[in-house]
């Protein structure tokens, strides 16, 4: 046995662990985005067993990430929980069609700045909602309406006992998560999360705190097969926004999640097509059971290669392990303090916004930066989908700008023709500029304009060019001379 399967007690052992890692975070991501928690253990369990045994990375571990929650939560607000099912699944059969056309390695285009200024957006929103639920009170739907309500939702809060009692059990939750990386290696042997879960669990069974718990439906009574008339739903813009949303950020997720990965092991290397396609099948099973939508999850996956996984079979076992439990242990989820659940979020969330990374790119990188910060703000204040398209149209705007650098140097001798000499690219962005400097050059003398150091000359300064020159011509100078012209 062991002959055929060489790794299967390293794989084993990881699958535990991450099983331990991923129990917690299931839940909490479900309960976060506003549905059932069975189904956050459903999307766990597809991303295991379903995308786990197709080919593409083979040591990253998908499930219910927390840089969806805002945009599910949004989802089944509007458009109600039936609806989320058909969502996930045009959502996972345009992933599978964008991976049949080798589009998976263009999501590795996206500028980082952008899919950072997502993630930190979305952190900022995680944490201001799932303060609210770690006081047992209920969060503004607007992402802009979280942040500025918590100075009135602590008000509230120091006035009442049971929402002061659910503050500090979330509060201890974060603090066992953080401290927990400080304890001995045997002890860390047990995920921080799963612990402080456990201890959060504990002390409000102890002390009977008045603090709410997860509502538990069941397995098969969370599952919810879309019914023919919620296809109706894609015939509404807003619904298909929403599933080119899920699409986009799911699979960038998805695939800079696994260039990372493969950043921390020598094995086999991800291939970007075959792994959008792996998480195109999860989702379209996602969806077919109504349940959340599943990304590779860079948490999972980093504790995953930590704990030693040589190959997909640990992947596949904490799938496995993740049903047993939803199948046979159904009742302990009705032990979980909410405020608990709300702590993990938050630790989650702040770790989703890169401080170090913004004060680094300011210093070497402003305007990418900038592109973060920008990003983020409008997620927080707008929306997911126009914030993420925001901030693309800023990444592709200054990716142009630059492209359009120009330089034009000037040599007057005094005696005969002046020589303008254009060098770079001559785009329309450029314009204003070039006329600029064209225009400031002497009326009565004639001149000689060099464009052979451009790389590329547009219609639109081609045409901007000849016009100057006319012009500059027509009042009796001698006409100008365009040395050589770009094709």
């Amino acid at each position: 046995m062991l002959a055929k399967a060489p790794h299967l007690r390293q794989d084993f052992a990881a699958s535990l662990v991450v099983f331990l890692v991923a129990l917690p975070l299931c839940v909490g991501v479900a309960v976060a985005s506003g549905v059932p928690a069975e189904l956050g253990l459903v999307t766990g369990i597809v991303g295991g067993i379903v995308a786990g045994l197709l080919p593409g990375s083979s040591l990253q571990v998908s499930g219910p990430a927390a840089g969806l929650t805002v945009l599910v939560f949004e989802a089944v607000r509007e458009h109600g929980l039936p609806a989320l099912g058909v969502i996930v699944l045009a959502a996972g059969l345009l992933q599978l069609t964008m991976g049949a056309l080798k589009l998976g390695r263009w999501f590795r285009a996206i500028s980082v700045s952008v899919v950072e200024g997502m993630l930190a957006g979305i952190g900022l929103v995680i944490i201001a909602g799932q303060l609210y639920a770690a006081a047992g009170l209920k969060a503004p739907a607007a992402g802009l309406d979280k942040i500025t309500g918590l100075p009135e939702a602590a008000a509230k809060a120091v006035g009442s006992t049971s929402a002061l009692a659910s503050l500090a059990v979330g509060a201890g939750t974060i603090a066992v998560i953080v401290l927990w990386r400080r304890l001995p290696a045997k002890v860390r042997a047990v995920p921080g999360a799963l612990a402080a879960v456990v201890l959060a669990t504990a002390v409000t069974l102890v002390f009977d705190l008045p603090v709410g718990t997860v509502e538990v439906k069941g397995l098969l009574d969370a599952v919810q097969v879309p019914g023919l008339g919620a296809f109706g739903e894609l015939t509404s813009l807003s619904v298909l926004g929403t599933v080119v949303a899920f699409t986009l950020i799911a699979s960038a997720e998805s695939l800079f999640s696994a260039a990372a990965v493969d950043r921390l092991h020598d094995g086999p290397r991800t291939q970007y097509d075959k792994e959008l396609m792996a998480q195109g099948a999860g989702n379209t099973v996602c969806g077919l059971l109504g349940a959340l939508p599943m990304t590779a999850v860079i948490v999972r996956s980093s504790a995953n290669v930590q704990a030693g996984a040589r190959t997909k079979a640990s992947r596949v076992m904490h799938g496995v392990w993740l049903l047993l439990f939803a199948a046979l242990l159904p009742g302990a989820l009705a032990l979980i303090p909410l405020p608990a659940l709300a702590g993990i979020l938050v630790h989650a969330g702040w770790k989703l916004i890169p401080l170090r990374g913004i004060a680094s790119l300011w210093r070497e990188h402003r305007g990418e930066a900038l592109i973060l910060v920008v990003t983020a703000v409008a997620i927080v204040s707008v929306n997911m989908f126009e914030g993420v398209l925001i901030g693309l149209a800023l990444s592709v705007g200054k990716t142009a700008w630059e492209a359009s650098h120009l330089k034009m140097e000037v040599i007057d001798k005094g005696a005969g023709p002046v020589q303008a000499y254009l060098s770079g690219n001559a785009t329309f962005l450029r314009l204003p500029k070039i006329l600029d400097s064209l225009e400031a050059l002497p009326q009565d003398r004639p001149i000689e304009l060099d464009l052979s150091g451009l790389h590329h000359l547009d219609h639109a300064c081609r045409t901007a060019l000849e016009s100057w020159a006319e012009r500059h011509s027509a009042v009796g100078t001698e006409p100008v001379k365009m040395l050589t012209t770009t094709p």
